[in-house]
Order: structure tokens, then sequence, then C-alpha cells
């Protein structure tokens, strides 16, 4: 299947769409932006502005070109918003195209879609017998997919027979086996996304695609350039390969290199607690006494510092008093940063990369930090042939490799595992930690989120007294408060 890129739709002027079939109005975002520019500088009413920018749209696409990119305004770019269908894309590219924070994507789940084994070939690979190989371990990949995913709801169905009456518990068991079979599923597996972007963040994507090594990134940024400059020329205008995209990386690699000798270990932790900000639990509840009084924030932290530990618990406890299951902490939790060093899987890292107001940097998958297998695959008595064929994909890997660096990557599989570096602050944490180590999450990035979680508790042994999953949090309420929390009821429509 070759990649396709659609543009679903784009924001544009209401009054545009009630003129459009008697006046012709052109559609685009680009009225809204010029409009919106115009704020600023001119005491017409916002409403008035829109339709002059309606009427006048060759004067708005020159004014977005003049307060965008010569006067340096680029957030009214962010005004015009983009929607995209994006079907054929490999699991590999995804994760260059969803490292964009602020945007929205949603993405076909190999937790709950039964795959059919789409995969594609990197065009970089132009060897004969390379791509022979290639499609060689990837049809292996997908029978055993395949059999691993019988071999597993029928498992499961014998295993908890008492869930198969239920079709939603019967549908719930499948999805089990298809979220564990997928570890041996490759990242050349085709996905499919729906991603709202805005024309900011379309710029940037389309540059740094532009400088990217892989080849399908690059089709990506050139297809989303030709449909958005279609629709809106003025606001897409920094979008060529540059130096410091391109190289930069892997000009600090080879500096590396030459300063360090840095061995690869497979031992070591999965999860590490490598820095948090010194005395943040007291540094959280000084913002609150900051917040709360005429104190400047240094006299605020003192007076924190010189609290008792039960009374610093009072004012936790206060801060958190009518958190329900659903709402977000304080802004204020957001003062205690904790900086992690994980090892994950494929699988458990198409999770955690979502998490997008996290700061995470991640090294390439490396064979050599061994792979995760899903137990199910040891219940059914598939590990030795999972065992064998992973060893197939990393000798092709390594073969690939040495001839193509950078593109080995695509027959790696949901089970192979790199380096995350992620810091958090502690609002972000409990985000993380109410979702992922839910019943409902993913076993693979529930048990990262739970470690996580108890190192962050020695760390900030006050701050964190609420963070659990979604289910444990009522239990943990009342441990604090000595009575549950207050549950919100859902409206009626």
């Amino acid at each position: 299947m070759k990649m396709r890129l659609i543009l679903a739709g784009y924001n544009v002027d209401l009054d545009a769409l009630k003129e459009y079939k008697q006046r012709r109005t052109l559609l685009t975002p680009e009225s809204i932006s010029a409009a919106y520019a115009r704020i600023s500088r001119s005491p017409k009413p916002v409403d008035v502005l829109r339709e002059i920018s309606r009427r006048e749209v060759a004067r708005a696409r020159k004014s977005n070109r003049t307060i965008i990119f010569e006067m340096g305004h680029h957030s009214v770019a962010e005004h015009a918003v983009f929607n995209f269908d994006i079907i054929g894309i490999s699991r590999r590219a995804i994760e260059e195209f969803e490292r964009f924070r602020l945007c929205s994507y949603t993405e076909k789940s190999q937790r709950y879609v039964t795959l059919k084994g789409d995969y594609l070939v990197p065009r970089e690979l132009q060897d004969r017998q390379l791509r022979k190989e290639f499609r060689s371990i990837i049809r292996q990949q997908n029978e055993l997919y395949v059999r691993l995913f019988d071999k597993i709801k029928k498992h499961n169905f014998e295993k908890l027979a008492a869930l198969t009456k239920e079709r939603q518990d019967k549908r719930l068991l499948e999805n089990l086996a298809k979220e564990d079979a997928r570890y041996i599923l490759s990242l050349a597996t085709q996905t499919q996304v729906g991603a709202t972007v805005n024309a900011r963040n379309i710029e940037l994507m389309i540059r740094r695609f532009a400088s990217h090594p892989l080849g399908e990134v690059r089709e990506l940024g050139e297809k989303l350039f030709k449909l958005v400059k279609r629709v809106a020329p003025s606001i897409i205008l920094f979008y060529e390969a540059n130096d410091y995209d391109k190289k930069t990386y892997g000009e600090i690699e080879r500096q590396c290199r030459k300063m360090l000798a840095v061995q690869t270990v497979r031992n070591d932790s999965d999860v590490e607690l490598v820095g948090h900000t010194a005395d943040g639990d007291s540094r959280i509840l000084a913002a609150f006494v900051f917040k709360s009084s005429h104190g400047n924030y240094d006299s605020c932290l003192r007076s924190v510092k010189k609290m008792s530990k039960k009374k610093r618990i009072e004012l936790f406890k206060k801060a958190c008093a009518h958190l329900e299951l659903y709402d977000v902490v304080l802004r204020e939790f957001e003062y205690a940063d904790l900086s992690y060093a994980l090892v994950v899987s494929g699988g458990c890292f198409g999770q955690l990369k979502r998490h997008r107001m996290a700061s995470i940097t991640w090294s390439d998958y490396d064979p050599r930090l061994g792979i995760t297998v899903p137990e199910s695959i040891k219940e059914v008595d598939e590990e030795e042939r999972f065992l064998e064929l992973i060893k197939g994909v990393d000798e092709l890997y390594y073969k690939i490799e040495n001839t193509r660096p950078g593109i080995g990557s695509y027959i790696l599989t949901n089970a192979h595992r790199r380096r995350v570096l992620m810091k958090v602050n502690l609002r972000e944490l409990y985000h993380v930690s109410r979702l992922r180590e839910d019943p409902t999450a993913q076993w693979d990035i529930r048990d990262k989120a739970h470690k996580m979680s108890a190192l962050a508790k020695r760390a900030l042994p006050i701050t964190t007294l609420l963070l659990g999953g979604k289910s444990d949090y009522p239990q943990v309420y009342r441990r604090l408060y000595g009575r549950f929390p207050k549950v919100r009821q859902v409206p009626v429509p």
C-alpha cells in the first residue's frame, strides 16, 4: 500500500460559508489568520476585520506574509488549522510525525485492530537480495502474528471462561491477544492516523521532514506541503531543507564518539530516577503560599521549610481536598521536575510518546538491549519460535545497517527496545500515573508507570500522596482524608 495523504478539512470563517454559494467567497483559513493578526493594531471590531479579510483575500495573504514572516509574529499562523488523513505510513515513520507536541493525533491501535499484514519496504533498500530477505522476514512475522493471536485468544478464553459469556468481555479477551501478538510485528507495519495541526506546526514539520534522512519521512513532508500550499500559500514559507535540521544531531554524534567511550549495558534497570528537583515538596507548597500571600517566593519557601511535616501535609490536603477523579492537579505542581532513564520496548514506546507535555529524548532501537516477550507468549509455548524469529530479524538488521545505516530499524519489532530520557513535572506525572497505572492500561507501560510513581514517592513523599491509577484513586483518597472523594454526576443530555 502506498502512502496517501488527504486534506480532510480546515477551519474557515463561518460567514464565508454562508456567503459561499451566493458570492463565491474563497474558503481559506488565511482570512481568519489575517483578521486576528490585525486585532492588535486596528481599532475596528474583529467581526469587521474578518469581513474585510474575506472580501480581500489577496490583501489578507499579503498581510499574513508581512506580519508572520517579516515582523516575526509567527503565532498568527496558529489560527489556521488543518485536518489530515494519513494512510499507509509505517510505524517507524509515524514516530517522527508524532514527536511534534502541539498537535493532535489519533492512530489505528494495534491493541484493538486485527492487522492484515500491510507493510512498507523502505525506498533506500535497493539491494535485491536484501529486499528479498526483508520481505521474507516480514512474511514470517505476519504469519507468527496470526498464529500468536489465535493461540493467545484461545488460551484467554480457556483461562478466563467466566468472561466469555458477554460480548464485550469476549472482545476484551480478543484485544488482550492482539496487544501481545503485535510484539512480533515490525516497525515497517503500516498504520493510519487522523491529525489536526495548525499552520505554524505544519511549517515546522515540513522543514524538519525535508532534512530527514528517511525517504518516507521526506515524502510525507512533500505531500503535506503540496496540500497546504494550495489552500493557504501565505502561511507556509520556510519549508526547505537546512543544515541545522540536517546536520546537527549527526555532528553531535560524531563529536561524542571522539570524546567519549560509552558502553551499551543490557542488565541495567529499565526505570531509573536520574534527577529531581531538590526540595520538590517544599517548592510546590511554597508556590501555594506565594499565590495566597504578598510575599516574595524566597520568603514563602523559607516559611514552608520551617513547617513541621504534619503542617506541610495539611497544606497539601487543602490543595487537593476537592480533587475528583478526572480533575487535573493544580498548576503549582509543575514546580517540581523528575527525570527518568527508561529502557522500553517499541510497543511501550508507542504509548509513552503520546505524553507530549513531557520532555522525551530517545535513541535508536538497539538489538543489544534485548527484547520484551509478553508472558502470554510463554504460556502458549511459543517463546522458542518467537526468539528464533527475533534472531533472524537481528541478523538482517545488521546486514542492512552495514549497507544503509539507519534503515535497519524498519525490520525491528515491537519487542525490540530503545533508551528513553523522560522529564516530567509532577503535574504531568499525576496524569501519566492516573492513565497508565490503571488496570485498563496495557501491561508494559503500566509496569513502567508503576515504577516511575514508586521512585517519585521516595523523592517527593508529601506531594505524591494521591499518586496512582484511576481505579486506585478512591481508596488512596480515603486513606488520606478518611472518606471517599465526591463523584461528579454526568449530566443527562
